[in-house]
């Protein structure tokens, strides 16, 4: 690797900082305040920055179950949630966080005719009463869409998945199969700067790039506290009969069917998705045909990537920007109440 005097520099100040403090990432995760807490979720309020009076339809990240919601916030700079408080924005979080074993996880009656219902109402009540909208991804997407088609008086305002694949036919790599969920997102590329050292060596004047490493390599090590029980259940009611793509899937016992989806939804796919390749996600198009609009995009990255990558700042969250600014326009600037409504 030859460096110019300018990138050695930069390359030297990695290394001192790496020597000093062990890392280049910020890891901290936003700011956040309980509005709800449960004994299978918990809904959390992200503070504003200071000077920052956030307005409008609140966004509520849903965490694909199975996998920790840090997937939203993945460290500073290159944080979802940091990115839309910032603009101005409610943010919410719902976490269901690493069950453990003895717990009962959710499955997907459950996810879709409680955990997320209560979620929503719980940001509903908390912004005085305006609609929300959902911001999922990977399976966390299709929970959405399933709430929303299965709940029509939900207050949901919109919904936009992303990587949320409804085709288990087109999906190259076999999720079901293996003992842990992460080995799915491993299969994505989750780990390629952890198994390839050599990237690293070849970057160390990029501290945006040695960042990025850091926060994924702390990703998969919190995706080691979550066993994909849950995740490999509702994979698998999922895949049965190609379900979605068959007119629903059971739940509780009743048949939901995208097609009863009621509220504008974006999606948007990667192109280097191997969990979720664009084949498996481009069906919503013709499966959301009750949904008053449907967008669909399509970003570079792969699963994790096309969500929270770098190159996903000038991409995916850009399409996103777009779509909630549309949302603001529907439902209107209100503040946020200081206080849940009695």
């Amino acid at each position: 690797m030859i460096l110019s005097p300018r990138g050695l520099r930069a390359a030297t100040s990695n290394l001192l900082r790496l020597a000093a403090h062990g890392h280049v990432a910020d890891l901290r995760p936003m700011p956040a305040d309980p509005v709800e807490d449960g004994p299978r979720r918990s809904v959390y309020r992200y503070r504003p920055p200071e000077g920052v009076v956030p307005a409008g339809p609140p966004v509520l990240f849903v965490p694909p179950p199975g996998a920790p919601a840090r997937c939203y916030d993945l460290r500073r700079g290159c944080s979802l949630a940091e990115h839309v408080v910032r603009a101005g924005r409610l943010g919410y979080l719902l976490d269901h966080g690493p069950v453990r074993r003895a717990d009962h996880e959710p499955d997907l009656a459950e996810w879709v005719s409680d955990v997320l219902p209560a979620a929503i109402r719980a940001v509903h009540r908390d912004t005085g009463g305006q609609p929300v909208q959902l911001v999922g991804w990977g399976l966390g997407g299709v929970v959405a869409l399933l709430t929303a088609a299965a709940g029509p008086g939900l207050p949901i305002a919109s919904a936009a998945v992303i990587a949320a694949p409804v085709d288990p036919n087109a999906v190259r790599h076999a999720v079901m199969p293996g003992p842990l969920v992460k080995r799915a997102y491993q299969a994505a590329g989750i780990d390629k700067y952890m198994v390839r050292p050599c990237l690293i060596l070849t970057h160390l004047d990029n501290a945006d790039f040695l960042a990025q490493a850091e926060a994924i390599d702390h990703f998969a090590q919190e995706m080691s506290g979550y066993s994909g029980r849950a995740a490999k259940r509702i994979y698998r009611a999922l895949s049965r009969n190609n379900a979605l793509m068959r007119g629903g899937v059971e739940i509780g016992g009743r048949t939901v069917d995208l097609a009863d989806v009621r509220v504008p939804v974006l999606a948007i796919a990667g192109r280097g998705d191997a969990v979720a390749p664009v084949r498996a996600v481009l069906p919503l198009i013709r499966l959301l045909g009750g949904a008053p609009q449907v967008r669909f995009e399509i970003a570079g990255g792969g699963h994790l990537d096309v969500l929270t990558g770098r190159s996903a700042r000038k991409t995916t969250w850009r399409y996103l920007d777009r779509w909630l600014d549309e949302g603001t326009i529907r439902h209107g600037i209100r503040p946020q109440r200081l206080t849940a409504p009695g």
